[in-house]
């Protein structure tokens, strides 16, 4: 996945994330924006939200961030799109050393706080799919 995918902002926020997803995606698919095949687009909450955008060839990101205006087109308005390299991508590998961390504290009863020794989670990674167990002492 290293250097396929995008972070874009700029489009309205009070659009549908489906929509935005559509919008997205036909604007990033067109060859005169520097695009081509896409994995995956994102759009996450936020303010502003952002969008990541995978695409299935990195050498399509490297194209996409080389166009110096990208412009997102909805009814009559035009939007400014700000187009910027994800650099938060990580291997199943990555993802392993970052969970294996121990737990923070949570509420779980009123008055009562769980400390890091008392839960403790786990999990078995297949790299298609991730599975959650947590066990308490």
């Amino acid at each position: 996945m290293a250097g396929r995918t995008v972070r874009v902002q700029g489009f309205p926020a009070e659009l549908p994330p489906d929509r935005v997803a559509d919008k997205l995606t036909i604007h990033f698919l067109r060859s005169r924006n520097g695009g081509g095949d896409i994995a995956e687009v994102r759009v996450l909450p936020g303010t502003p939200p952002c969008a990541l955008i995978t695409f299935e060839a990195p050498e399509v990101a490297q194209r996409i961030l080389k166009v110096k205006n990208h412009v997102l087109a909805i009814g009559r308005t035009r939007y400014p799109l700000e187009v910027t390299p994800h650099a938060a991508e990580l291997s199943p590998d990555e993802v392993w050393k970052a969970m294996t961390a121990p737990a923070a504290p949570t509420q779980t009863e009123p008055g009562r706080q769980l400390g890091k020794g008392d839960l403790t989670l786990s999990f078995h990674l297949n790299y298609t799919k991730i599975h959650f167990h947590s066990y308490s002492n």
